[in-house]
């Protein structure tokens, strides 16, 4: 079975997303459930430890009031793993409310560090999620950004 860390991701943000109470916090009870769904230990630990970046990243991506409403512009290695549709999103639901200026950072930080050769704006829907999952007093961005997530029409941006 050929799976990518985002499939071990998403089954975990499914699995625990509905949940009544918190998930255990003990990585090796993780490991064993997601050994049990099918998925190798190297995308195991992979998604262990981006999920670590998840929670940890936060202090470290901090922006600047004064740049909080300029324009965001991508470095080499983020044009070459973001395509143009991909930026146009992320820059969309920026623009919309949906992301504050440094939970796109997070967001671009723990996109590149899914190391898939090509991110989709379907994955970034699914990363945008979890990222607002793991931030407290989000409900709100994360309402919206699941209607998009789970809407059945096609989103156009303008």
């Amino acid at each position: 079975m050929k799976e990518n860390v985002l499939d071990v991701l998403m089954y975990l943000f499914e699995t625990y997303i509905d949940a009544e109470e918190e998930p255990e916090a003990d990585q090796n009870e993780l490991r064993d459930e997601l050994s049990r769904a099918g998925f190798g230990d190297s995308e195991i630990d992979r998604a262990l430890d981006w999920l670590d970046g998840l929670t940890e990243n936060h202090e470290a991506l901090y922006t600047n009031p004064q740049t909080a409403h300029g324009t965001r512009i991508y470095n080499e290695i983020e044009t070459e793993r973001l395509d143009v549709g991909c930026r146009g999103f992320i820059s969309y639901l920026e623009q919309i409310g949906i992301l504050s200026p440094t939970q796109r950072e997070l967001l671009v930080d723990r996109l590149l560090a899914l190391e898939t050769p090509d991110i989709d704006v379907e994955q970034i829907k699914w990363v945008v999620l979890m990222v607002l999952f793991s931030q407290p007093g989000q409900e709100l961005a994360y309402a919206r950004m699941e209607d998009l997530v789970f809407d059945e029409g096609e989103t156009t941006l303008h």
